[in-house]
């Protein structure tokens, strides 16, 4: 009866740790319907355990759009962000955005932008005891065409790390 008892209990902890949200995870539109921009990989790395590894996240900005770069020139411009959770065991450390491109909207012929377009890749350096962890993140952008900006959005970025 207590070994009953005991799986119904981690049975129940379970769910209620897998309902939990992450901060990131209040969108209510479906992850990937509504998505601009991609997480293309990598879905799993393998890593020295306790040392420094840089790790390429590779994304994809829809066609005919682009997104603010991580460093917009003007401050009321959202800029794109990773955001991560350090599970036990995993450190994320810097995180490095690639520079962005130079845009000029039509209404504005003076005005640069710093955006990112097709494929870019951030790159983040990860340093994990040993075992397998789990980054789960999201990055934060806005999506603008040549008329328009979108509301801002977040992608899910889950990456299995095994640390050997």
């Amino acid at each position: 009866m207590r070994r009953l008892m005991a799986c119904a209990a981690v049975a129940a902890l379970t769910m209620a740790a897998g309902a939990q949200k992450l901060p990131w995870q209040n969108d209510p539109a479906p992850a990937d319907k509504n998505q601009l921009v991609h997480f293309l990989y990598p879905e799993q790395i393998q890593v020295a355990a306790g040392q420094d590894r840089v790790v390429e996240l590779h994304f994809k900005v829809n066609d005919g759009l682009h997104i603010n770069s991580h460093a917009p020139r003007e401050k009321s411009l959202i800029p794109t962000q990773l955001m991560v959770i350090e599970p036990p065991g995993l450190n994320i450390g810097p995180v490095n955005f690639p520079a962005g491109t130079d845009y000029t909207l039509a209404a504005a012929p003076n005005d640069k932008l710093s955006v990112y377009t097709g494929e870019f890749v951030v790159q983040a350096h990860v340093k994990a005891t040993s075992g397998d962890h789990l980054i789960q993140g999201a990055l934060r952008y806005q999506a603008c065409d040549t008329n328009s900006c979108y509301p801002p959005r977040k992608v899910p970025v889950t990456i299995d790390v095994v640390a050997k």
